[in-house]
């Protein structure tokens, strides 16, 4: 198994944290890590600032996929970021928690 991580970015904490736990609760993620960021992008034909929240998924590889379905099917925006980072390396201690954490 392979160490992936997913980022994401939501509207707020709430609604974040509520599936955060859930993913976590059904072993679709080890952990997630949430923080408070600015965001400037296009929107509409617009430069838009706002905060956000990003979320910084941990999974492993038999995850991935269905974490990208159920962050698709749970994510608030029109068209929500869903973007797998390679892990090229992972500390040992780290990746057995993991793996751990989502059997």
């Amino acid at each position: 198994m392979k160490p992936v991580m997913i980022i994401s970015t939501y509207p707020d904490k709430k609604s974040i944290s509520k599936i955060a736990n859930e993913f976590v609760k059904n072993k679709i993620t080890a952990c997630i890590n949430i923080s408070k960021i600015s965001s400037v992008y296009s929107w509409n034909g617009k430069v838009e600032n706002s905060s956000e929240y990003l979320a910084i998924f941990k999974t492993v590889s038999q995850n991935k996929k269905l974490l990208k379905q159920k962050i698709k099917e749970t994510h608030p925006y029109d068209v929500p970021e869903i973007a797998e980072i390679d892990v090229v390396s992972i500390n040992t201690l780290y990746y057995n928690w993991l793996v751990e954490s989502t059997n």
